[in-house]
């Protein structure tokens, strides 16, 4: 059997752009928000609607040590950018997309891993229909 791999381990194709393309300024805060961190963001969002604020995607995201070769080279006390979880939600009721950045901690990974699981059994119910054996094949 495999080792559960760690949130930080996945590479989803393509990528989702945090906000609205469609919103930009002084608005982008009616489509997006930063958290310090994951007890901040699930104090304010933890509980949210599943149906109102559909989690659709995340990303947990590990900075490469690579990416920061000349910071580290002019700046020997640059430190490289912790972890963080992008979240991806449309709020159906207002066909409104919005998105958080949370800085993570691999320490938090248990607590975010069970939420998320949360959140994909809700998808699953979505999606449901097509997953059942019994599903009419077209």
């Amino acid at each position: 059997m495999s080792a559960v791999k760690h949130l930080w381990e996945f590479d989803h194709p393509y990528y989702c752009n945090e906000g609205c393309y469609y919103t930009s300024g002084t608005d982008l805060a009616d489509v997006h928000a930063n958290w310090e961190t994951w007890a901040d963001f699930v104090e304010a969002w933890g509980a949210s609607d599943n149906d109102y604020n559909l989690l659709f995607r995340w990303d947990w995201k590990r900075a490469d040590p690579a990416d920061y070769a000349y910071e580290k080279e002019v700046d020997e006390n640059f430190k490289i950018p912790g972890d963080h979880l992008e979240l991806f939600y449309m709020l159906q009721r207002k066909a409104k997309p919005f998105s958080h950045v949370v800085k993570v901690t691999e320490a938090d990974e248990p607590a975010v891993r069970a939420w998320l699981t949360a959140k994909a059994e809700h998808m699953r119910m979505l999606w449901e229909p097509l997953f059942e054996s019994s599903a009419v094949s077209a």
